[in-house]
């Protein structure tokens, strides 16, 4: 039996159609897939567990201000080396994906700078991926 030698996390989140969510983070994302059934799919999301579960309906939609922005809220994504982030953000413009915050460099020139895009999924999820010139940043105050 082998350990990582960090925590991995383990995430569910809820989609309407698992077809597209074997799209979007299969193909587009690149996550391996896992075990499924035809009710959820699981995915490697880097080394955690990411579950997709099929739970038709939409949740109301909230926004946070942060750096300008309307950051929506749930989110969540992976912190991925800087040339990760523009591969990602080529592979998502590429394929036609409607950002809702665009690809940007935030808190520039501050602790904590980093690389940030924020899109929904096909289940409208939301998601950030970022990267931090200084990986020692990534809790800066």
């Amino acid at each position: 039996m082998t350990e990582s030698p960090l925590p991995r996390f383990h995430l569910a989140v809820p989609v309407d159609d698992l077809d597209a969510a074997r799209h979007f983070y299969g193909e587009l994302i690149g996550c391996a897939q896992g075990r499924s059934s035809d009710r959820w799919i699981d995915w490697n999301l880097h080394g955690h567990q990411f579950v997709t579960h099929l739970a038709p309906g939409r949740r109301e939609r909230v926004h946070n201000p942060v750096d300008g922005h309307d950051v929506p809220v749930p989110h969540f994504g992976l912190i991925l080396t800087i040339p990760e982030f523009h591969k990602l953000a080529d592979r998502f413009r590429e394929a036609g994906t409607a950002f809702v915050i665009e690809p940007y460099l935030r808190f520039e020139g501050q602790p904590g700078e980093q690389w940030t895009m924020f899109l929904l999924d096909p289940a409208g999820n939301a998601l950030e991926f970022k990267a931090f010139a200084d990986d020692s940043q990534v809790f800066a105050v």
